[in-house]
């Protein structure tokens, strides 16, 4: 597994904590990071990750709620809801990884940590929110 994969899954961890814990994103962050033995790059990507979609949550679900059609945010499955966000964010504000690539990796990390249907899901919604990069330009 890549690094920036790594950091992907690590960043997935601690916005998952964060959520259905109740923890603020620092003592998920702190909580996360200390468990594992990866290397400071990836940390460093995790923490920016997690940092830049706590930091830009309210367009982001905006968002979600406007590409998914049919289903309410507190509906979706929590780890399909934090990858939506994290690829969104990634998307939208951290555009130096090309949009396939996102999508790809969010569909991979959708496979491996929540449902066989969850990568079908999750590129369905990412596949129209991409428009809105494109817009942005």
């Amino acid at each position: 597994m890549g690094s920036r994969r790594e950091g992907r899954e690590m960043a997935l961890q601690v916005l998952y904590l964060s959520e259905t814990c109740n923890m603020s994103l620092e003592d998920a962050l702190t909580a996360t990071l200390s468990e594992t033995g990866a290397e400071s790059s990836v940390k460093k990507f995790a923490s920016h990750l997690a940092a830049g979609v706590n930091e830009n949550k309210p367009r982001i679900d905006e968002l979600l709620v406007k590409y998914a059609q049919n289903w309410d945010l507190k509906r979706m499955a929590a780890v399909d809801r934090n990858i939506l966000r994290l690829s969104t964010y990634e998307i939208l504000f951290d555009t130096d990884t090309p949009l396939s690539v996102i999508i790809d990796e969010a569909i991979e990390v959708a496979k491996t940590f929540s449902t066989d249907d969850s990568g079908k899901f999750v590129n369905g919604i990412l596949d129209k929110i991409k428009s809105e990069r494109a817009s942005a330009s």
